[in-house]
């Protein structure tokens, strides 16, 4: 079931994206589908205010188009959800983006269409929130109509080393089929590789992992900081000798958060509180007692 035999949907234009939309239209045709007018016009003018792709890039694009008309959405059959998936004042997960742009999505799925998840979600929520509401919107059956993947955004906004095409990519799919033909989608355009995850959930998994691992570790990192400051000790020197160590993990202290970081432990901790909150606690804890002392003090 190759993904590129009609055209391909990317819903959510921003620092995500839009990378992907612009990798994909220049080996396939390819709709880049955003609500934000605005966003829409200044792509069409060959600009990007995130200033994640040149306006070389965008003009080496030749199958890509720009539309915040949903209609067009109906030449579609594959459909690449990119959308944010924010924590609001309350530190709780707000999946509002994600399911409106399922609902978008499920009005113009088609028998055989394929829905692929970027946006950092918590396991299961692929499954159990996006897939109800596309066989609502559709009234088609999942698994046997149509069906779904999950491969997780790694961009690091700003990162100009690390791209789309040189970061590795976890790919999964509903069915074995599914999950072959969205890894060879992917395949094609990212030069390091593929990882092919065993189901959906488990691609959920890992991205959510690979954003906490890092928020914890800078949180540690950060308290310690804050003791050999107290003691006199150089923290950079401190560091220097550990990394001595062949299997120490050389994380500094910094500001933590941000991005899918910042969303990932809420996200897994307020929906499943009761398998994720000790996660929750002691990574948010670690981060939130060092903002402020990260932000008056020099790291050392």
């Amino acid at each position: 079931m190759p993904l590129t035999r009609s055209k391909v949907a990317v819903i959510g234009l921003g620092y995500v994206g839009l990378p992907l939309a612009v990798e994909l239209g220049r080996r396939y045709s390819v709709v880049g589908y955003d609500v934000n007018p605005s966003r829409i016009n200044e792509l069409t003018a060959g600009k990007d205010s995130t200033l994640e792709v040149t306006s070389e890039q965008l003009a080496a694009a030749t199958g890509l188009i720009y539309t915040d008309d949903s209609s067009l959405l109906g030449d579609c059959k594959t459909f690449i959800i990119t959308v944010p998936t924010p924590i609001d004042v309350a530190n709780r997960p707000d999946l509002t983006l994600l399911k409106k742009a399922t609902e978008t999505v499920g009005k113009y799925l088609k028998t055989g269409g394929v829905v692929i998840y970027e946006s950092t979600v918590y396991p299961g929520a692929t499954e159990e929130v996006c897939v109800p509401i596309l066989e609502e919107q559709s009234g088609l059956r999942f698994n046997k109509d149509f069906y779904c993947g999950y491969s997780p955004e790694r961009i690091n906004p700003g990162n100009k080393v690390n791209t789309l095409t040189k970061i590795q990519k976890i790919t999964s799919g509903s069915t074995p089929e599914t999950a072959e033909a969205i890894d060879s989608l992917y395949a094609s355009i990212i030069t390091a590789g593929t990882f092919p995850a065993t189901s959906i959930k488990v691609a959920e998994a890992a991205k959510v992992i690979e954003n906490t691992q890092r928020d914890l570790n800078i949180a540690f990192i950060n308290e310690l900081s804050v003791i050999f400051k107290r003691l006199g000790i150089d923290t950079s020197e401190v560091l220097e000798a550990a990394a001595s160590k062949w299997n120490f993990l050389p994380f500094r202290p910094g500001m933590v958060g941000g991005g899918t970081v910042s969303a990932s432990i809420p996200i897994i901790s307020r929906i499943r509180p009761k398998r994720w909150d000790i996660i929750y606690r002691s990574s948010s804890r670690g981060a939130a007692s060092m903002t402020i002392w990260h932000a008056t003090q020099p790291v050392i």
